[in-house]
């Protein structure tokens, strides 16, 4: 797993709205996996109306203790019928299937209840694939032919963004599509010689386009 770093904890209102970076996963071979929130992300979303994690209500406190048991309840369990699809779709490494950590990172923890969602610190190495869906459809209003599965697509580094300085636009063909998400915006900044490459992976839509599922990879 040498491609994930830290993995943050995403908040935001609803769907449209603002994601806040309120917590951080760390991982290490001692002390195993700790969860911590992040003061100015947190005190950001309380504006929005976030309260804490249920299993987590402290802000001020290091969590040490079953923190990957308690997230990794997110994560689809393996004997499910759909696993396989579920993987694929996910582009997920047979060989870590079994490894929380990773899964966590590579399928965002998603849960229909609440509006979390797990970020990826992603580094550069040759190996790399992971999926995104891109921010700030909900401003663009992408007609729904506008970009489908297969589309190769192209970005450009936008470190002057007020909202994120290691924002990242993206393009199909000369028009913008959206923003690659905050985190995983971070390791495009990160490549030094060959750009990484964009593939439209999936297209939710309903008369406009809702979620555009990318494909980043360095191969």
């Amino acid at each position: 797993m040498k491609e994930i770093g830290h993995i943050y904890l995403a908040w935001r209102e609803g769907i449209g709205k603002r994601r806040h970076i309120v917590g951080v996963l760390k991982k290490n071979s001692t002390q195993g996996v700790r969860f911590s929130y992040i003061k100015k992300g947190v005190e950001a979303a309380i504006k929005d109306g976030f309260s804490t994690y249920t299993e987590f209500p402290d802000l001020n406190k290091e969590y040490k203790e079953n923190v990957l048991e308690i997230f990794g309840q997110r994560i689809m369990k393996s004997e499910r019928a759909d696993i396989k699809d579920f993987f694929d779709f996910w582009e997920i490494d047979p060989k870590y299937k079994d490894e929380k950590y990773y899964l966590l990172a590579h399928t965002h923890g998603l849960s229909p209840t609440d509006n979390f969602e797990f970020l990826g610190d992603y580094k550069p190495i040759k190996s790399l694939r992971f999926l995104t869906d891109l921010a700030s459809l909900s401003t663009l209003n992408l007609n729904a032919d506008s970009v489908k599965p297969g589309d190769i697509l192209n970005y450009t580094l936008e470190p002057e963004n007020e909202h994120d300085g290691k924002a990242v636009k993206v393009y199909k063909d000369n028009i913008q599509i959206g923003y690659i998400k905050k985190i995983h915006s971070r390791v495009f900044y990160l490549v030094k010689t060959k750009k990484l490459n964009l593939q439209v992976k999936a297209v939710e839509q309903n008369g406009i386009i809702k979620r555009i599922f990318v494909k980043v990879s360095t191969m």
